[in-house]
């Protein structure tokens, strides 16, 4: 290891002390710990920084996103970029959170209905993810959201359930519930619309169920494809990724077990 690998090693030791659970660029980007004073180049920031590896990895992917690559579009060392973030894993984790960036304010009069935001709120939140899908892989799933775009949008959601009888817990719950049901509807239909065989297969299921169920095997199966459960859409028909329509069944059956709930909770 030369003396610059050491420096490093140093550097970016010292800026992980002391952080707990938190690490030390995610406590930064609240502005709960001070920022480097010294620098190589005047103007280096951490906010630059996340932004410069969020263009390449929307251009070019998550893998091109190396600590080499942001630097040199930054025009610094890549040593340069240690003194704001410790690791490549903190600096997806803040691309994710810059990436998706906070959510956007909501129409007037959604706020007052909890139903009719939520809708809002799941088409805000799969419109960014399917803008930036390199990100949606890299959504922290290991522990509770900490970055200050995912708190802000989990305030929203809360908002939004504000004047509802649940108790703090279950509004919690139901804002995850809601994100975790975005997030796999982003990723099914990310994975079927980049993949040519995925596409090719879905393009004949239909007729496949009908084959295999021709000799009285799995009869039910064979009444839900009699009934089009598995019809392709119109192909005239409009088809926006953020409207959601193929998924719109599950987030009203989601919203409906949300107002059952609500529904109980409220005196007769």
């Amino acid at each position: 290891m030369d003396a610059m690998d050491t420096a490093g090693e140093s550097e970016r030791g010292e800026d992980k002390r002391d952080t707990g659970a938190v690490p030390a660029s995610v406590e930064a980007a609240w502005g709960l710990r001070p920022r480097p004073h010294k620098g190589p180049k005047r103007g280096l920031t951490l906010e630059g920084i996340v932004a410069a590896a969020v263009a390449v990895a929307d251009a070019e992917g998550l893998e091109a996103a190396s600590m080499g690559r942001v630097a040199k579009e930054l025009g610094v060392s890549t040593m340069a970029l240690y003194r704001y973030v410790a690791t490549k894993d903190e600096l997806v984790t803040l691309m994710v959170d810059g990436a998706f960036g906070p959510p956007p304010p909501l129409p007037e009069g959604v706020g007052d209905d909890w139903r009719a935001g939520l809708r809002h709120w799941h088409q805000a939140i799969g419109s960014a993810m399917f803008a930036h899908p390199w990100a949606v892989a890299h959504i922290p799933s290991g522990g509770p959201p900490v970055t200050p775009n995912q708190l802000a949008a989990l305030d929203q959601a809360l908002y939004l359930l504000r004047d509802t009888p649940l108790t703090e817990f279950e509004k919690v719950a139901t804002a995850l519930l809601v994100s975790n049901q975005v997030r796999a509807e982003v990723t099914i239909a990310l994975a079927m619309g980049g993949n040519a065989e995925v596409e090719r297969l879905m393009s004949e299921y239909s007729h496949f169920l009908l084959r295999v169920s021709d000799t009285g095997r799995l009869p039910h199966l064979r009444t839900a494809v009699e009934g089009g459960a598995f019809d392709e859409p119109d192909a005239q028909a409009p088809q926006q990724p953020s409207d959601y329509d193929e998924f719109a069944f599950g987030l009203e059956r989601v919203l409906d077990g949300i107002q059952a709930l609500i529904d109980a909770r409220r005196p007769d």
